[in-house]
């Protein structure tokens, strides 16, 4: 083997790894990322998990990209702990896919069928099909098609690079030893695990395996324990994407971890038990490409079968390994927005959507304790309520330039439109955060210039809030589940509290000028009926785009005009109830042109 064949290796590698990449990317893209985004909808099972998990990496042929999206979807607090073990164990038996199309060059035969189904024949015609859709084509699905196609052309050419690289192997004294040594499981398993680790791709690894069985020098010996390693060099990609994550992220990889080692561990114990008993005649024969994907799908399922009913014990052990830490309890903090997602963007959004719920959350309740403190000053609420606006105002900062990070990256229609409207219901509830503390700042003139309110005034307070808070509450619900239907329920509760305001006004001036009232307390009234009509504005808002999403109509004010305008049965219906419930109790009476 000359230097030159070390580069063709080098260089078949590269391509073999590249080919693997934009094949995994293509298929991504023309999924949509929906099949990353049920990652969380259809894991309330561990079978359900393994079957997602194997789907998923078979798909996008890398068990380490699963498990980094697991890390980071469970990091991002979207998957629990639980979840993210199915969905692991299924990353292993999928990873075995890519070994399975590699073993198809293995077909021997003559005629022009079998001459058809090998590698070498197929894969060149597939890589033109794919250039000609990506080259020629504007359709983005029949250019994710020719990527997927190029993908899996550049993969195999890759392969066979390799094999022309190592040929010269097969009369290498040394190669041949050096195979011999590797047939100490210790020696075996350590040099799967370092190729692993070094290339960070344990179907890569495999796929370099079997080129070398071409030159005939690997045996069953051999190839075992280094399958075995290789399993556990993958867990390393897991362990990076972990750093500085969460505590449930970090017990994630650690999952990973005991499932391979562990696993690896048994199977070898077992594999070695059965050759001592004389149950391996084959040991020392050549293995081939079939042999060594079948054995690593087999090791794979025989595990993930062995350990389904000990899921448990995995988790026990991670929780052990990696205690909880007291700030993963609170709520005051930051959300995650983990970058390793970016590159998976229908993930990415998905993590970016539960910020934006979080957010909203966060701002109905500064709007709720806001109210509170308006009866009852409390210091210690002020300060939480302040220390929240806060986060509110950096969760706008950090979701906004996290949104545009993943608008860089190659967005379908769809992705495109969810980072728009993202971007604009960050700043609805960044403002209705900002009338929160409006309102706490009149609670505030309340308890320091000692200012009193009549019992009409308060009464009328607690109705407004009860009705604002509602329509906080079904606006916030129905973008946790994009729900039009339930959006549709915010716009009749807008226009009581707007009915309810102006009736308020009118009647606080009135108390204003028998007297009933002071001035300083009638200025703060009045601020608060402001703030609180704006609040209701922005929950319009918010249910009017989801409204809008659904019908493909993202005109909200004309929407909104539609509505008022009186023809719509359902939209006056909910406004006769909701105007029932809120203006009745106090007396008022619905406005003539409303």
């Amino acid at each position: 083997m000359t230097i030159f064949d070390v580069f063709n290796v080098a260089g078949g590698l590269a391509l073999f790894l590249y080919g693997m990449s934009i094949m995994g990317s293509g298929l991504e893209k023309l999924a949509g990322g929906k099949l990353e985004a049920i990652l969380q909808r259809l894991t309330n099972s561990v079978w359900k998990g393994v079957l997602l998990g194997t789907v998923i990496t078979a798909l996008i042929q890398s068990s380490s990209g699963t498990t980094v999206i697991v890390v980071g979807l469970v990091n991002s607090g979207i998957l629990t702990l639980p979840q993210a073990i199915g969905i692991i164990m299924g990353a292993n038996i999928g990873t075995t896919v890519t070994g399975q199309l590699l073993s198809l060059s293995d077909i021997t035969g003559s005629g022009w069928i079998f001459t058809l189904l090998k590698p070498s024949t197929f894969s060149p015609i597939v890589a033109f099909i794919g250039a000609v859709l990506f080259v020629f084509f504007k359709s983005s699905k029949k250019r994710n098609v020719g990527q997927i196609c190029m993908g899996f052309g550049i993969l195999f050419t890759g392969m066979f690079t390799i094999e022309a690289g190592v040929s010269g192997l097969k009369d290498s004294p040394l190669f041949v030893q050096l195979f011999s040594q590797l047939e100490n499981p210790i020696l075996g398993v350590l040099a799967g695990t370092l190729v692993t680790i070094a290339i960070q791709s344990s179907s890569a690894s495999v796929g370099i395996l079997q080129a070398l069985s071409s030159t005939g020098v690997v045996t069953w010996g051999s190839a075992i324990p280094i399958i075995l390693g290789q399993n556990i060099g993958t867990t390393s990609t897991s362990l990076l994407a972990s750093i500085g994550t969460s505590t449930a992220a970090r017990r994630s990889a650690m999952v990973h971890v005991y499932f391979n080692i562990i696993g690896t561990a048994v199977f070898l114990a077992a594999i070695y038990g059965l050759k001592a008993a004389g149950f391996f005649p084959f040991w020392n024969e050549v293995i081939d490409r079939g042999g060594i994907a079948n054995f690593h799908t087999l090791f794979n399922v025989v595990v993930t079968l062995l350990f389904l009913p000990f899921t448990r014990v995995l988790a026990w052990l991670a929780e052990h390994t990696v205690p909880e830490k007291a700030q993963d309890t609170t709520d005051l903090d930051m959300p995650v927005l983990d970058q390793r997602l970016i590159s998976s963007p229908a993930v990415a959004l998905q993590q970016a959507q539960g910020a934006v719920e979080k957010m909203a959350r966060r701002a109905q309740r500064n709007f709720q304790l806001s109210f509170g403190q308006l009866r009852r000053w409390d210091p210690e609420v002020t300060a939480t309520i302040t220390h929240r606006e806060g986060l509110l105002d950096k969760m706008e900062v950090s979701i906004t330039n996290y949104l545009l990070q993943i608008s860089d990256q190659e967005l379908n229609e769809g992705e495109s439109r969810q980072v728009s409207e993202l971007l604009k219901f960050i700043s609805e509830y960044e403002r209705i955060g900002d009338y929160s503390i409006n309102i706490l700042q009149c609670a505030q003139r309340i308890h320091e210039e000692e200012i009193t309110l009549s019992k009409s005034a308060w009464a009328e307070l607690d109705q407004l809030q009860k009705c604002a808070d509602k329509a906080l509450t079904i606006a916030g619900d129905a973008f946790a589940c994009g729900d039009a239907a339930l959006a549709a329920q915010v716009e009749p509760l807008e226009e009581t509290v707007d009915e309810m305001c102006d009736a308020l006004r009118e009647r606080h001036i009135g108390r204003l000028k028998q007297g009933n009232c002071s001035i300083e307390g009638g200025v703060v009234f009045l601020d608060v009926l402001t703030n609180t009509e704006r609040v209701s504005d922005h929950c319009s808002n918010i249910a009017a785009r989801i409204v809008g999403m659904s019908a493909d109509d993202l005109d909200v004010h004309a929407r909104k005009r539609v509505l008022l305008a009186g023809h719509d049965d359902e939209f006056n219906r909910r406004l006769d109830a909701a105007r029932e419930t809120y203006l009745a109790p106090l007396g008022i009476e619905a406005r003539a042109d409303a």
